[in-house]
């Protein structure tokens, strides 16, 4: 047992003379090898950047609308009476004036026939009166009572042909006309709906826009719009503006007109509507990406003698992929625009 004890003491003994003999060489090998090692250079970013240089910048505005007819009414009766005539085919063109229906006017034309031959007996009436007031015959309080008389039934004949031009109902406009709701024989009150009329040749596009952009609004303006169901893009000009914003969708009333010579479009279809806000020919942008918010504010970093270095900028209008910068910039000044985030001031960076 203490032969076992004496060889584990000697065994220990030397490899602490043998570790005490590689650790200086360790050291020393590692200290040559940091002597060897160059000092780290300056790390440089290569980034892609954008000179700055003044565009036509158009700010855009989608809404929806709905597309109406120029005219638009719904044809009834002023007088009750059984229809007697249709002058019109369904779904086609009538002329301003034309004779759409007629009504029944048998008891009109009597009455009006009596009311001509009251009218020219008193006529012959106050005639005579008037050669007897002349002669001195009748004083001028009894010829004033004949003629008032004479006056009153030439109002009742006028009042019966009133009637009488009522029980023809004409397209007060050209257009195409809708579907009757009548048919001969019909008796019509003057709630009764005969068909719509409506002037197609010209369209209207009710629209509305937010009340931050009522001031930007303008009579003449231009818009453009597709409806459902058409690939093709029509044209607009506003031509009125509701004077107040509505109280409950804080949204401003607008109405552009649109020709329609080829009956593209269909009163009471939803309308994508697109229209100009503003227009700056000369404006500074930049890639959206390239701005960075901070508290307070935005900035972007520009290239100076080779170093990135922060630029506070004021932002205006927003497009899909690009900012316009208002104020911080000008033009000339290249905008780094890639590696946003590993950029800090004073950075060595090389243009690509």
């Amino acid at each position: 047992m203490e032969k076992v004890h004496r060889r584990l003491i000697v065994l220990f003994v030397g490899l602490a003379a043998i570790a005490a003999l590689l650790v200086p060489k360790l050291v020393s090998f590692g200290e040559a090898k940091e002597a060897e090692a160059p000092s780290a250079a300056p790390q440089t970013l290569r980034v892609d950047v954008e000179e700055l240089k003044p565009e036509r910048l158009v700010e855009r505005l989608s809404t929806t609308g709905t597309v109406r007819a120029n005219e638009h009414v719904e044809l009834v009766s002023e007088v009750a009476g059984k229809v007697r005539e249709i002058e019109f085919h369904e779904g086609g063109r009538v002329q301003a004036g034309q004779l759409l229906v007629k009504i029944d006017d048998t008891e009109l034309q009597a009455e009006r026939d009596r009311a001509i031959h009251r009218v020219e007996l008193a006529q012959r009436r106050e005639a005579r009166q008037r050669e007897l007031l002349d002669q001195g015959v009748i004083s001028q309080e009894d010829y004033d009572s004949v003629l008032s008389q004479l006056e009153i039934l030439q109002a009742e004949q006028r009042l019966i042909e009133a009637q009488l031009v009522k029980t023809e109902i004409r397209a007060p406009f050209g257009g195409i006309i809708g579907l009757r709701q009548v048919s001969v024989g019909s008796y019509l009150s003057p709630q009764t709906q005969i068909a719509t009329l409506q002037d197609t040749d010209r369209m209207k596009i009710d629209f509305s826009v937010p009340e931050k952009y009522a001031p930007r609004m303008r009579i003449g303006g231009e818009v453009t719009f597709r409806v459902k169901g058409s690939e093709r893009t029509f044209h607009g000009t506003i031509y009125a503006i509701e004077p107040r914003v509505d109280l409950e969708t804080r949204s401003l009333q607008l109405r552009a007109r649109s020709p329609n010579p080829d009956g593209s479009l269909v009163p009471g279809a939803f309308a994508d509507v697109e229209l100009v806000v503003r227009d700056v020919p000369d404006a500074l942008t930049v890639p959206s990406m390239a701005v960075i918010p901070e508290l307070g504010g935005k900035k972007v970093f520009v290239v100076e003698e080779g170093k990135a270095q922060p630029r506070a900028v004021e932002t205006g209008i927003r497009t899909e992929e690009r900012l316009q910068v208002v104020a911080g910039l000008e033009a000339g000044e290249k905008v780094i625009v890639s590696a946003i985030q590993q950029l800090r001031p004073g950075l060595e960076v090389e243009a690509e």
